[in-house]
């Protein structure tokens, strides 16, 4: 019988919601984040969504009816509805029923393809006679099985995704090219390195299915926790030329760093694709915007051919969730290749998740952010939202403004300037991240506090020297874009200040945090600070922002701007002077 003491409520339309005052409520929130998405995060209450693509991920990493319904029955005040029951059990079985397989000889001699079977004719016939799906088919063989062209391998997948089927993909990987190469026992640089248990962990996740079938899909693990060292890890496994796609010239230079600290590979097997150089090499590293470069003008991506200019056996996708859409149609075309995508939060702002389940593969390893803090493997972070006044110019400036100019007004609001001086001043003997959306604010802030400002206008010998500077503690405070949202190392930041963001991004929110999650040494305290205008825009959409780092556990604590600005003026009698400049 279910408890009225219990945490949870799950309704019709398979939304959940959820007590955060309760005791269970830890508990309850870490079983439904395997097989649900957090939508709303009230104060009191949160709610998800069963979807059908939560379900689906959730089947893929071994996920069944029982150990969800079970996780329901326990947590839920009243029994489950039965239909909603119904619909769990169907969507994870879904997954699985309809497979896609090399085809043998005996399927269409002397033509290579694949088939896509089921025991179930009803699911063969309904593929053949949809219409999304029976363009991308070439022959019904019979009626358990379908016989497709080895182009239509990625297609085929999409479309039976949209249509509510996913196909479990059996096809196997061409080899590649052989590489060899092994971890090192000791960093080029000195020091131990043995990866870490969850990280072999992702990589047997990975591999799970064996040379055969493992080889496709997605590890999800925190910001700050080793992504890079995962994917090292799987390469050493896999033996093979391998391509690494990621965001920036910055991220490059680090993957090559970590591949040349930690693996046998020398500088000659490991190139840069970048608008700065083109180096094709075994191991080559390339940007998203360079494979999605093309003249004014022209439909023609001209760097698409690198993905056959050499025989990849890997394609690594850094930060899968930022994977352009360009890249989703050669990524199509790449089902032959092993594809291992890396990410802290899958959510994507163009709603594309069921194309990166379909094209890079499902969800195969998803460590919560807090499992992690509490083993120490990254640090335990304080998030705090600060609301600031608008005087009465601004306000009066953002009244009268059309709705899509307000956002930008409240995200400016000069008020915050005050604010990140208190900041500054609690925070004075660790480094200091402020990071922002708007150009012309960065700018002011910068002028201000007398410190290095990085954009995208800022050349890359000037980032590094600026993020090498910051590392090493000769610079202590650096106002950044959004260009150091993603894969930026820098490890012994502790405290970040956003001051403006993306709308409602719950990625960028992930991302802006996991800039601080790096344990630093003795110090495993960070400090997330959100500077949001009060009573506007910004404050709606700061609430949808911190979606997934709610669902991952973290709480922010509101404060007002005079809260802050008393207890900056109590430790320090003069906030303002005590800020070191650079």
């Amino acid at each position: 019988m279910p408890d009225r003491s219990n945490p949870l409520i799950v309704q019709g339309d398979r939304t959940v919601l959820l007590e955060v005052d309760h005791p269970l409520y830890a508990e309850a929130r870490d079983e439904l984040a395997r097989f649900a998405e957090l939508i709303r995060s009230q104060e009191h209450v949160h709610t998800y969504r069963i979807t059908s693509l939560s379900l689906w991920n959730a089947a893929a990493t071994g996920l069944a009816a029982p150990r969800a319904l079970a996780a329901l029955d326990r947590y839920s005040k009243y029994d489950v509805p039965q239909h909603v029951r119904r619909e769990i059990e169907e969507q994870l079985s879904r997954y699985g029923r309809i497979r896609l397989v090399k085809a043998e000889l005996s399927d269409l001699p002397g033509r290579p393809g694949f088939v896509l079977r089921s025991a179930e004719e009803a699911l063969v016939a309904l593929a053949w006679n949809h219409a999304e799906v029976r363009p991308l088919l070439a022959h019904r063989i019979d009626a358990n099985r379908l016989f497709l062209e080895t182009g239509m391998r990625g297609p085929v997948k999409q479309a039976m995704t949209r249509i509510g089927w996913p196909v479990e993909d059996l096809g196997g990987y061409t080899d590649g090219a052989p590489l060899p190469l092994r971890l090192r026992d000791r960093t080029a640089s000195g020091g131990e390195f043995r990866p870490r248990s969850y990280q072999t962990d992702a990589v047997d996740s990975f591999w799970a299915g064996g040379a055969a079938h493992g080889g496709s899909g997605v590890v999800c693990l925190p910001c700050g926790a080793g992504k890079t060292v995962v994917a090292i890890t799987a390469m050493a496994r896999a033996q093979v030329q391998t391509l690494v796609l990621t965001t920036n010239t910055i991220a490059t230079r680090q993957w090559k760093r970590e591949l040349l600290d930690k693996t046998t590979l020398t500088p000659e097997e490991v190139g840069e694709y970048t608008g700065d150089s083109k180096e094709i090499r075994p191991v080559t590293i390339a940007t998203y915007q360079i494979l999605t470069y093309r003249r004014r003008g022209s439909e023609t991506f001209e760097h698409f051919g690198l993905f056959d200019r050499m025989n990849w056996g890997l394609v690594v996708y850094d930060e899968v969730h930022l994977l352009p859409a360009p890249v989703f149609r050669a990524t199509a075309e790449l089902q032959a290749r092993r594809r291992l995508g890396l990410t802290a939060t899958l959510v994507r702002e163009d709603g594309k998740e069921d194309d990166v389940f379909s094209l890079i593969g499902p969800k195969k390893c998803d460590v919560p952010w807090k499992v992690l803090e509490k083993q120490g493997w990254i640090a335990t972070a304080t998030c705090t939202e600060i609301r600031v006044d608008m005087e009465g110019d601004k306000k009066l400036a953002y009244a009268l403004s059309p709705e899509k100019d307000q956002f930008r007004i409240a995200s400016e609001n000069p008020a915050k300037l005050a604010i990140v001086q208190a900041l500054l001043a609690l925070h004075a003997d660790e480094l200091v991240l402020i990071i922002g959306q708007y150009l012309d604010q960065l700018v002011l802030l910068a002028h201000d506090l007398r410190v290095p400002l990085i954009t995208g206008a800022t050349p890359t010998k000037e980032r590094e020297r600026l993020y090498a500077d910051f590392r090493e503690g000769r610079l202590r405070v650096l106002v950044v874009s959004k260009v150091a949202n993603f894969a930026v190392d820098l490890p012994d930041a502790s405290v970040l200040i956003q001051i403006s963001g993306t709308f409602g991004s719950r990625q960028e929110e992930a991302q802006r945090l996991g800039r601080v999650l790096r344990p630093k040494g003795d110090r495993r305290q960070a400090s997330f600070y959100t500077l949001v205008s009060r009573d506007t825009s910004e404050q709606e959409f700061a609430n949808k922002r911190q979606l997934f780092l709610t669902e991952q556990g973290y709480n922010y604590r509101i404060h007002t701007a005079d809260e802050l600005l008393a207890r900056a003026m109590t430790k320090i009698p003069n906030p303002k002077a005590q800020i070191p400049t650079a």
